[in-house]
């Protein structure tokens, strides 16, 4: 016999039909930097592209997404340094332009799924997600403010949790603050898998939210380990996690498919701000052709075994694809 795989290659027809993995706009969760003045949007300069919104824009920006298909955005907020203290006091006042902003996002749009971020560090004097004391990240005193947090963001309707901040026993903490206050419906993807990774450079840049001193090493993973990502995930989804995910991505394929083999929720990757301006940057200095790289880079996470990215690209893959 034969055997010839290029005749299954040979048109673009033919290679659709036995196409193993698909990229489409419902796979994508878009990051969104809300900025306190209504009608302010400021590009971050390390983020080409990239925007910091006041609420006008994001909702100018997030009708412009759904037309292309793209329906979930998580939404983070830049919080100005005055808001700023040791115990992340904002970050739970419903009053807050954050909290003020997720409510008139879903008034306006309540077919789109937003998911909010909760850590301390855009909030916190100190730029670490838990509280400092003596020079060391304190856990326990961290899930009081994390779970004020969650409620917070909770009753203004958005539809999922995202804890970022590594502190241990946090899902659970957090599952069991929503279910006792009746958010039973409200969802919690956990960044189980966050690496202590120097991909999040320019994210910090659009937050303004980079520690003081120190680095989050002592909570964030060791990018080294694989075998540590089975011990967070275990916890996760017996503290009644709905979704894990994997931060970042690229780098950590092979934690995405570990995960995805291993678990039965389903999986998300971080597709991450350095991740991002490095196709950015080789594209604009033409090394690379930057749609095709940028295609090619989620298809790579895709098959790797996520069933959600989120990614920067989201919106001009939806551009190039509709």
């Amino acid at each position: 016999m034969n055997i010839r795989p290029r005749r299954n290659r040979k048109s673009e027809a033919i290679r659709s039909i036995i196409e193993e993995t698909k990229v489409t706009t419902d796979d994508f969760i878009f990051p969104l930097f809300l900025l306190e003045g209504a009608s302010d949007k400021v590009e971050v300069d390390s983020m080409p592209g990239i925007c910091r919104l006041g609420i006008d824009q994001m909702l100018k920006e997030i009708e412009e997404c759904l037309k292309l298909g793209i329906k979930s955005f998580d939404v983070f907020p830049v919080v100005p340094e005055h808001y700023k203290d040791k115990t992340a006091t904002k970050s739970f006042d419903d009053d807050f332009f954050y909290q003020k902003a997720l409510r008139k996002i879903k008034q306006e749009f309540p077919e789109a799924a937003i998911m909010t971020d909760v850590a301390l560090d855009p909030y916190s004097s100190d730029g670490h997600d838990g509280i400092v004391k003596d020079g060391k990240i304190l856990n326990d005193e961290t899930l009081e403010v994390l779970g004020k947090q969650a409620l917070s963001q909770a009753a203004c309707g958005i539809d999922i949790i995202g804890p970022s901040d590594m502190m241990d026993g946090r899902v659970g903490y957090i599952r069991e603050m929503l279910d006792d206050n009746g958010y039973t419906d409200v969802s919690i993807m956990s960044y189980t898998a966050k690496y202590a990774s120097a991909f999040y450079g320019p994210f910090r840049d659009a937050l303004d939210s980079a520690p003081k001193s120190g680095d989050k090493k002592t909570y964030q993973m060791n990018p080294a380990n694989r075998r540590e990502a089975l011990i967070e995930a275990d916890l996760d989804m017996n503290e009644g996690a709905d979704f894990m995910m994997v931060k970042p991505a690229l780098a950590y394929l092979d934690v995405i498919r570990l995960l995805k083999d291993n678990y039965s929720l389903p999986i998300a990757a971080y597709n991450v701000s350095g991740e991002y301006s490095m196709l950015k940057a080789a594209g604009a200095k033409g090394w690379l052709d930057y749609e095709r790289v940028m295609q090619e880079t989620l298809l790579s996470i895709k098959r790797a075994g996520a069933d959600i990215i989120l990614t920067y690209h989201a919106k001009e893959f939806a551009k190039l694809n509709s």
